[in-house]
């Protein structure tokens, strides 16, 4: 969390003490993503039970209603988050390796991987939001990702260039197409997410409380 602070507050720096001590993708995903993500997850998993989220129950006249949801529900959901974080870091690595080689540039796996992981940090950290429930206005669950995402990619502004090491003429173009692509998985990402816990798939909710109640706590 301190890291992603710094990367917003002067990423020139945290960016250059990032690139020297060029750490493994296993040492950045277990020392630094992992604990992240289960922070956000844990905030987020008491946010869902003691907070709620409102609800839009269609079939009875768009009638909201402030949901709070059990905790075997929570840990259903939350660790469902956990794995579309996980999946979106390395589809974004997959897709930024392959959008490197295109601009000629010969970059390493993890290059991409340790830019997209840190690039993204600031946007996991704003999740922290999420754990307040949202008002009624089908608007509210995207300020957290649009403050998020924006921070990111002015960290990316800073990042891909210093991690990826693409020419100096390619550089700009890495980072455009790099910080786009972020934004629209964790964009779809963010609508699928938004749209379960407003209510809009009462077929899923089903499914996961059935498991829910499968759990052995």
């Amino acid at each position: 969390m301190i890291k992603a602070l710094l990367l917003i507050f002067d990423p020139t720096a945290t960016w250059e003490g990032i690139f020297r001590a060029r750490r493994t993708v296993t040492s950045v995903l277990l020392i630094y993503l992992f604990p992240m993500l289960l922070l956000v997850a844990v905030v987020e998993g008491y946010g869902l039970v003691h907070w709620g989220k409102w609800q839009v129950e269609t079939w009875q006249g768009e009638v909201g209603r402030l949901k709070k949801f059990p905790v075997r529900e929570a840990v259903i959901i939350e660790t469902a988050q956990f794995l579309l974080s996980v999946l979106v870091v390395f589809l974004g690595t997959k897709m930024i390796k392959s959008i490197g080689e295109t601009f000629h540039g010969r970059h390493t796996y993890t290059q991409a991987f340790t830019a997209v992981v840190y690039g993204l940090s600031p946007f996991f950290l704003l999740r922290l939001l999420d754990a307040f429930s949202w008002s009624s206005g089908s608007l509210a669950p995207w300020v957290p990702w649009f403050i998020g995402i924006s921070l990111s990619i002015s960290v990316l502004y800073h990042g891909v260039p210093r991690m990826m090491e693409p020419d100096p003429p390619n550089a700009f173009g890495l980072f455009f197409m790099s910080a786009l692509l972020l934004a629209l998985v964790t964009g779809l990402v963010r609508f699928v997410t938004a749209a379960y816990l407003m209510g809009k798939f009462p077929e899923v909710q089903v499914i996961i409380s059935n498991l829910a109640a499968r759990l052995p706590f």
